[in-house]
């Protein structure tokens, strides 16, 4: 497997976490610089992570862990993005979203909900005899730089709708969720 065909795995692999740094960065404000930086280690650590771990199990966990990713998946996203759709139709719905911190234990299950497809793939880099450490280690960074943009993107965006970021979030969140089932 080539350079290219791994940055395309790699790509990949990190839309769903850009999908939710783009709604994480439109809905907990304000965001710290700490923020932006726990955002992109998260994602990033957890995309090379996770197909290190299945390379290394092989195919003794990948029936198991891709029979139950999407229900994973689904459960997590579904939980955090239902939640903040409902919030977002509380009566003041602008002073919802202006306290509300990314706290460390969301940032972790978003991780490895967004991760979990990419232990298949690494089980799949195992069949392949691909060569592992520069393989997730590509596909770490390149989710790093593609969420600190997502952080851009979605910072914007909240700005933009203000009140309406928390159920905009919300709904993005669920449909990943939804994907995952699929």
């Amino acid at each position: 497997m080539g350079l290219i065909e791994i940055t395309l795995i790699g790509v990949g692999l990190a839309m769903d976490a850009v999908a939710v740094s783009i709604s994480n960065a439109m809905i907990f404000k304000p965001l710290r610089k700490t923020d932006y930086i726990a955002m992109i280690l998260a994602f990033g650590i957890f995309q090379g992570i996770m197909p290190l771990l299945g390379y290394y199990a092989g195919s003794v966990f990948a029936r198991w862990i891709t029979k139950y990713s999407g229900i994973v998946i689904f459960l997590i996203l579904g939980a955090i993005g239902g939640n903040m759709i409902r919030e977002s139709f509380r009566s003041e719905p602008s002073k919802v979203y202006d306290e509300k911190r990314l706290t460390a234990g969301i940032l972790f299950f978003q991780a490895v909900a967004t991760s979990i497809d990419a232990f298949a793939v690494g089980v799949g880099f195992c069949a392949a005899s691909v060569a592992i450490l520069p393989t997730v280690s590509l596909i770490a960074s390149i989710t790093g730089v593609l969420v600190f943009g997502a952080i851009l993107v979605g910072k914007k965006f909240g700005n933009i709708f203000e009140s309406k970021a928390g159920l905009l979030g919300g709904v993005i969140l669920v449909i990943i969720g939804i994907k995952g089932l699929l």
